[in-house]
């Protein structure tokens, strides 16, 4: 769904110290009072879907027995009589963020009740090695197997064949075609792998065996798609290998027909192997490269295809019933369930086509986007729904929750953002960018003015063309101006609002320094006494916030200097330099109170200011701070509601609420909704006591309620 970098940013930290020109005091190492009950329910902020689903899956023996993998959103299974997806890996936590990759998903087709998972996004080494679990009750609980090796699950080719497959003769028998580390084997249902090093093939290195497929037909029989090289066959269960002559060599999927028939999608077209011979079979005027494609279980002669990845706004399904002699091209109509939804999502990315074998006509389709079925594919006009309930995919760059207006505003990746007026559990009817409003690819930041909080700012832009912009709001975000003008070649991070003065916006940009307007957007100039700005657009810091008070009051914290502007953000200096360096920190002001600062700086805890960043107090019993918010206080307080993600002394990792201005903290979270996937934004409610929200990395927004 997204760059292969983005997830790098979250886990580099720098924990250099920096000599105190100012002051850090650090209270005194005793216990702080918390409790390890939670009242709390945890639920997605219903979106709709808006990842890549990278596969399907339908057991030949279960009706309505379907699972999903996903590039970055862990793995779902279908609940028919809800029309809903259930997710399947939200009990990782942050630690184990790199398994919401979905690298491959195989199932028993003996045995309904078992499935296996390869669980990893990215292969490189910050990433963490990538592994197989094993479940024997259709998900809802999992066992590590012990093979680790590096997965991309959000990598290149992520959308092409499966490489986890069970043998239909034997279910002991499981092979798995790794990206980088070859063929692996298991003889025992997954207890213990040996590496086949008899597989002769050179597959692209970062792609690897990019498909595994048995013959049920025929004992002992194999294809292993070896990605650039070609497909390899082997007629003793893998013991020997030999590659097929004349194998196309980029192959995408493949598919066998009941009749042992082989049918492949490749880069130049599609082939058919047959009687030891190949054929291409590619429809005739349409564009080259095809991916997805599924042969029906109840006839051979009848196949399904799609387009490969360039062809991103144009879908086109075509099918076959004689063995790709001939091909129709599928007229479609759409009956959406996620009205944001626009028509060219449809088979955006087409990664899998598979017939249901259960219920003739029935056919999955999944995309960049998410999951479609239709009832009538042999129809005239085949009619696909679009259900995404229980599927959210999203990767959240900035939330905000004003004390007017919509509960909830969001800027994601890719799908640009909303405006949740409709509520957290219903659909939002479009994004920011609607028919008349600005949109972008992405919204990196969201901000409103203290004093007038329908006054809203957006940055963002679009990394497919190389554009970044931004837009103002009046009435809280239902309706947007873009900028009159902004700086070329400039990735604009966060944008801080000035609490009274809502034409007054300070903005931090990616590797450049940052800049300000006084007059909403129509000009800018240079900030001075800042450094350039962190790397763009994959950053989640909140280095930057504007006084909730005082007009002309802006902070900044980077490497353990926390920097101020008395005059409007036109020039910034030093006010202290003592806390940590850390480059996963949040700097945040508290609402009502002029000259409150509180820093998060990850493993180094929490430090918090009532002096506008002179003097900072350590928060005790903060073991981990990776992400904090405030919200509205409890009836007859006068602190805000303090919410945390992280570590808290005597109750260990998860997510906590404080009343008291940190001295005492509750465990809110729930231990099976560890929202796990690489969280990058909380924010809390000023509207409403006890509602909180997290942005992930590939499970879309969450939010917490009593």
């Amino acid at each position: 769904m997204s760059d292969r970098n983005f997830c790098a940013v979250l886990v580099k930290a720098s924990c250099i110290s920096t000599i105190a020109l100012a002051t850090v005091i650090a209270l005194a190492p005793l216990k702080p009072s918390c409790s390890n009950t939670s009242a709390y329910h945890w639920s997605n902020v219903a979106i709709g879907g808006g990842g890549y689903v990278t596969s399907v899956y339908l057991h030949p023996l279960q009706q309505d027995l379907v699972y999903i993998r996903t590039d970055i959103g862990g793995f779902y299974r279908w609940n028919s009589r809800d029309k809903k997806w259930i997710p399947l890996t939200d009990q990782f936590g942050l630690e184990q963020s790199n398994y919401y990759g979905g690298e491959a998903l195989a199932l028993d087709p003996n045995n309904p009740n078992i499935v296996y998972i390869a669980a990893g996004k990215y292969t490189a080494s910050w990433s963490g090695l990538g592994t197989i679990f094993k479940s024997t009750d259709q998900g809802k609980t999992w066992s590590k197997l012990n093979l680790d090796l590096p997965m991309g699950g959000n990598e290149n080719k992520r959308w092409v064949g499966e490489r986890l497959v069970v043998n239909p003769l034997n279910s002991n028998v499981i092979f798995f075609g790794s990206r980088l580390n070859g063929l692996w084997k298991s003889a025992d249902a997954g207890k213990t792998w040996v590496k086949v090093s008899s597989f002769p093939g050179k597959p692209k290195v970062d792609i690897g065996i990019a498909g595994i497929l048995f013959n049920k037909r025929v004992p002992g029989l194999i294809y292993a798609n070896a990605y650039g090289d070609g497909i390899y066959q082997s007629t003793d269960m893998g013991v020997t290998w030999r590659k097929i002559a004349g194998s196309p060599s980029q192959v995408n999927r493949m598919a066998l027909a009941s009749n042992s028939v082989l049918y492949v999608t490749h880069a130049l077209g599609v082939s058919k192997y047959a009687n030891s011979v190949w054929s291409r079979i590619s429809p005739t005027n349409a564009q080259t490269g095809f991916n997805a494609i599924s042969v029906d279980p109840n006839n051979p002669n009848r196949v399904l295809v799609a387009h490969d990845q360039q062809t991103k706004n144009d879908c086109k399904v075509f099918q076959s019933v004689n063995g790709g002699d001939t091909w129709e091209q599928k007229r479609h109509s759409l009956n959406p369930q996620v009205p944001w939804w626009t028509e060219w999502y449809f088979g955006s990315a087409t990664s899998a086509i598979e017939f249901d074998p259960q219920i003739p006509g029935k056919v999955w389709l999944t995309d960049w986007f998410g999951t479609w079925q239709t009832n009538n594919i042999n129809g005239q006009k085949s009619v696909w729904s679009n259900y995404e309930k229980g599927h959210e995919e999203v990767v959240s760059f900035a939330l905000a929750s004003p004390p007017r207006g919509a509960l909830l505003l969001s800027g994601v990746a890719d799908v640009d953002g909303f405006n949740h007026k409709n509520g957290l559990d219903a659909y939002p009817g479009a994004q920011f960018g609607g028919s008349s409003s600005p949109r972008f690819q992405d919204t990196y930041s969201i901000v409103y003015s203290e004093s007038d909080p329908l006054r809203i700012v957006r940055v963002g832009g679009n990394r497919w063309n190389n554009t970044y912009t931004g837009a103002t709001s009046t009435d809280g975000g239902r309706t947007w101006k873009k900028f009159s003008s902004f700086p070329e070649n400039t990735i604009p991070l966060r944008v801080a609002i000035s609490a009274t003065n809502p034409n007054l916006f300070v903005a931090i940009a990616s590797e450049k320094q940052p800049i300000r307007t006084t007059n909403g957007g129509v000009s800018w100039s240079k900030v001075s006494g800042l450094p350039n700005g962190p790397l763009g657009p994959w950053y989640w810091g909140q280095p930057l916030a504007a006084d909730t008070v005082s007009s002309n009051i802006f902070y900044y914290y980077s490497r353990g200097k926390v920097y101020r502007s008395t005059n409007g953000g036109a020039s910034f200096s030093v006010v202290n330099s003592s806390l940590p360096s850390e480059d996963w920190s949040m700097l945040k002001t508290v609402p009502g109170s002029s000259g409150k600062v509180w820093v998060s700086v990850n493993w180094h805890g929490l430090y918090r200011s009532t002096d506008g960043g002179a003097k900072f107090t350590k928060i005790v019993g903060v073991e981990r701070a990776y992400l904090f918010a405030f919200g509205k206080p409890q009836n007859g307080s006068i602190f805000p509601a303090l919410y945390l993600y992280g570590k808290v002394t005597g109750l260990g990792d998860g997510i906590f609420r404080s009343l008291d201005d940190g001295k005492t903290w509750s465990n809110i979270g729930e231990t099976h909704k560890l929202i796990g996937d690489h969280p990058n934004v909380m924010e809390a409610s000023r509207q409403q006591f006890g509602l909180v929200f997290i942005g992930t990395s590939g499970r879309g927004i969450y939010y917490g309620i009593p």
